[in-house]
């Protein structure tokens, strides 16, 4: 059974383009690279080949498989169906699929271990009519409609990228643990008592009608901070130095206080 779609390029101009596009590929998951009519005679002159595998950064193995057609109509002789990127209207009846939605109908059919195959366009032109006729169905990237021109190699690796995300396990959004582990509740609360009792001390709460709004409000920021049990330790930290400089400070206060005198008692002395 195929594992991914094939990647068809007609007529593409530039090897460095060719390069980037094995780059995207290999970056998706895609293997096979069909190549109709390059404009660059293969197998390339060795100057060619180096810009080529340059701009593929390592995916060498696809640029080294790839197959080389004359024709589309060879290219796709031995696949069940086939999708044709365009960004341009085209005056004929077609379905036509955002990336997104091309996916799922790429899945279904291979499963059904139908051969399927996304063709792209030359980078100034497109695919022209003659080629877009011969596809069962047609994938349009939506992009701004003032400028919707893509590099070859982005629209390969948009269309590659969606094919992998379907495929892909990865957490939308996940905490990055790394020694420790996610604070439990318990912790969360003994800390916001101590937060709370300090804040009591040092007289935060001015007005005890607002005290508890204030507390929920606190108690709440703290909840979304998702924080780590290593976190709250060093919270606890935190508050520990500041009430240790809260005490410091006010101990220095004190012994000034005790030790000066004032001006009337200096000239009380000297008369």
């Amino acid at each position: 059974m195929p594992t991914a779609p094939i990647a068809l390029l007609v007529e593409p101009q530039l090897v460095e383009n060719i390069g980037m596009t094995a780059r995207a590929m290999m970056n998706c998951g895609l293997t096979e690279l069909r190549i109709v009519d390059p404009r660059d005679p293969w197998p390339l002159h060795e100057v060619m080949q180096e810009r080529m595998n340059g701009a593929a950064s390592g995916a060498d193995s696809i640029l080294q498989n790839a197959k080389i057609f004359d024709t589309v109509e060879q290219a796709i002789a031995d696949l069940n169906y086939v999708y044709a990127t365009t960004a341009r209207p085209h005056d004929m009846v077609n379905r036509i699929f955002t990336p997104r939605a091309a996916i799922p109908d790429m899945k279904a059919r291979m499963v059904g271990d139908q051969k399927i195959a996304v063709m792209f366009g030359r980078e100034r032109t497109g695919l022209v009519n003659d080629h877009v006729v011969l596809a069962n169905a047609l994938i349009t990237i939506p992009l701004n409609p003032e400028f919707s021109s893509l590099n070859l190699a982005q629209a390969v690796l948009l269309i590659g990228y969606e094919w992998y995300q379907a495929g892909d396990a990865t957490p939308d959004s996940q905490l990055r643990m790394t020694s420790t582990r996610p604070a439990n509740r318990e912790e969360y609360l003994n800390f916001f008592r101590r937060l709370e009792g300090e804040l009591e001390t040092r007289g935060f709460f001015v007005s005890p009608d607002m005290r508890p709004g204030m507390a929920r409000s606190l108690q709440s920021m703290l909840q979304r901070a998702e924080m780590t049990e290593q976190e709250i330790r060093t919270w606890h930290g935190v508050i520990s130095a500041l009430i240790k400089e809260a005490k410091v400070d006010v101990k220095e206060r004190t012994s000034n206080m005790r030790g000066s005198s004032s001006p009337l008692e200096g000239e009380d002395r000297k008369s």
